[in-house]
């Protein structure tokens, strides 16, 4: 093999080297920034057939509807916390800052941020939905799937799936 082509083979080598670097590195950055989506239940009781339940300091989305009586707000701060519901199972979240307009109780949200010990996501955005016919799509499968409504089951007391 005369130089020059080795030479061209080097590069070549070197050049193939540094995109596989440049890509495990970006992969690696973006790998904390994903931000998966649940529902209450799938928070509680796990998600998918393994049943994998989010780890606490996991940055998530979580959907469902906003228990009705359950908002409490702090007098002196924007501090918010409210329970969320979709049929089987309730979470509680937290917010500081300013709710959107069309948050309001038995209405469905996406909050958005990070699980803490207990059960409770500390959220750092909190989206309400935008007309009384919008739910979000993974809510709504979770509704169809639990065959009952949150606030229905909240004010009888039945349980999702029982009738």
């Amino acid at each position: 093999m005369n130089t020059r082509r080795k030479n061209r083979l080097m590069v070549v080598v070197a050049i193939l080297v540094g995109l596989g670097l440049a890509t495990s590195l970006v992969m690696y950055a973006l790998r904390s920034n994903i931000d998966l989506f649940y529902t209450p239940s799938e928070i509680l009781n796990g998600k998918g057939e393994d049943h994998s339940k989010p780890e606490p300091g996991q940055r998530l989305r979580v959907g469902g509807m906003v228990m009705p009586g359950s908002v409490k707000r702090d007098a002196n701060t924007l501090q918010v916390s409210f329970k969320l519901y979709d049929g089987n199972g309730v979470i509680s979240v937290t917010y500081l800052g300013i709710l959107p307009d069309l948050f309001r109780e038995g209405q469905g949200v996406v909050a958005q941020g990070v699980l803490e010990k207990g059960n409770l996501v500390n959220a750092k955005e909190v989206l309400a939905k935008h007309d009384e016919k919008y739910t979000p799509p993974e809510i709504e499968d979770a509704m169809k799937k639990n065959h009952i409504s949150p606030v229905t089951a909240w004010q009888t007391g039945t349980p999702a799936g029982q009738s």
